[in-house]
């Protein structure tokens, strides 16, 4: 998923996005494998025994019960992929939590697992169209709670939005491919900082072994420069600015020739902080900091190919990728939650108001305009500039039109979280 939570505007992620590629958004705690997996497997709801309790994790929020006709355009959500999305979310629900205080907070499986229960037989099919039977599940099962914050007061923050990039990229290098996108090298130490130091749990740094000494890893401009020791290359993509900016969001598809396309899903980093290639242009007085969009850079890189290595190495940051299979176009990437994305269905959220795994009904308006985007959406997500009560990042699907709608997000919104009827108050684990 995403390295960098800046895309606002597709002008601040390439020029004024300043947040470092640590703790990567989009970076599931669950083992690596392919996105697409948990949707094949089928719903499996353990018996309540089985799940063990942990201990309570508080929350900033506060959470005010509200009835569903309080919920503005509840009924004109068509609930298009929300069932395939519930029972996703379901599947990462019924996962045992570890307590890791590491991890983001997840919503309490014990709370969830009767209404995953219900799910599983309802008979009802993983991509069903059933708008009525989905709304009125729904409503018998799960409880509005208004989000409010720590004081009491409505929560109201900024929604911004992201997505998957798209871009054109072959095996090998060849014609116009010549941008190669890495796999994790195999010298790269991750060093858990929380496990001396348990005030700094969740914190890591990235390096090597350099005889008996560990050194930081190496930069952009090194890592290309040694043609010997590069890390495995993935793939090649055409355009150079469009495989740097798929390192800024973390994770992409690549499109093959033969018209196949595969995954690039975030694997690791080289611990380097970022550094915006837009501000670097303005700078060098190529062009104005206000126009530095990613068109702009693409356009001033054709007319500079000479200076392109240039430009990115300014960029001291490396991403590296593992190759994920697509078994089911209408997914994403998996967000922080280890569930692949559904566009327009899955939102990332400060973990600390609404925990990981929760359905939240969100109302805001679309990109640049008054008109109401209002619709059930899934907390999967979680990013370094996702802070606050209600602040929200939208995730709008793959490729331009979805990249297009993020790069003009920046919205007003509020939220309501949707919790199990039965459960009382929402809980985190």
């Amino acid at each position: 998923m995403k390295l960098i939570y800046c895309l606002p505007l597709v002008l601040l992620a390439l020029s004024a996005c300043s947040t470092a590629p640590v703790d990567q958004t989009g970076t599931s705690s669950e083992p690596p494998a392919d996105a697409g997996d948990i949707a094949l497997q089928p719903l499996r709801v353990p018996a309540l025994t089985a799940l063990p309790e942990t201990p309570a994790r508080a929350l900033a929020g506060k959470y005010q019960a509200v009835n569903w006709g309080a919920l503005p355009g509840w009924q004109a959500d068509s609930l298009d992929h929300v069932w395939k999305g519930f029972i996703n979310n379901c599947k990462g629900l019924m996962r045992p939590v570890s307590g890791s205080l590491a991890m983001p907070a997840r919503a309490n499986p014990r709370a969830w697992q009767p209404v995953c229960q219900a799910a599983a037989s309802a008979g009802l099919d993983a991509d069903s169209r059933d708008t009525a039977a989905i709304r009125q599940f729904l409503q018998e099962q799960l409880q509005p709670w208004r989000l409010l914050t720590g004081d009491g007061q409505i929560a109201q923050n900024t929604v911004t939005g992201y997505y998957e990039p798209l871009l054109q990229a072959s095996r090998s290098r060849s014609g116009q491919y010549q941008w190669p996108l890495f796999a994790a090298p195999q010298d790269l130490l991750t060093i858990d900082l929380g496990s001396l130091y348990p005030e700094l749990a969740g914190k890591r740094i990235r390096g090597k072994q350099v005889g008996k000494r560990v050194v930081p890893y190496d930069t952009r401009e090194q890592i290309v420069a040694n043609a010997d020791r590069q890390p495995p290359v993935i793939v090649y993509a055409q355009d150079p600015v469009e495989g740097f900016f798929l390192q800024i969001q973390g994770s992409g598809r690549a499109v093959l020739p033969d018209g196949s396309a595969v995954r690039l899903a975030y694997a690791d980093h080289n611990g380097r902080p970022y550094a915006s290639v837009g501000q670097w242009l303005a700078k060098q007085g190529e062009m104005p900091l206000a126009q530095t969009s990613m068109q702009n850079i693409k356009a001033w890189a054709q007319r500079n190919p000479h200076r392109v290595q240039e430009m990115m190495n300014v960029n001291t940051a490396m991403v590296f990728f593992r190759e994920e299979r697509i078994v089911d176009p209408e997914l994403g990437p998996k967000g922080a939650y280890g569930i692949p994305l559904i566009g327009e269905r899955a939102v990332a959220i400060d973990p600390t108001y609404v925990p990981l795994g929760t359905p939240v009904f969100l109302s805001t308006t679309y990109p640049g305009s008054g008109q109401p985007l209002r619709r059930l959406v899934f907390a999967q997500d979680t990013g370094a500039a996702i802070k606050g009560a209600a602040r929200t990042d939208f995730y709008w699907g793959t490729g331009d039109q979805a990249g297009a709608q993020a790069g003009r997000m920046k919205q007003k919104g509020e939220m309501w979280l949707l919790w199990p009827r039965n459960a009382g108050v929402p809980s985190a684990r």
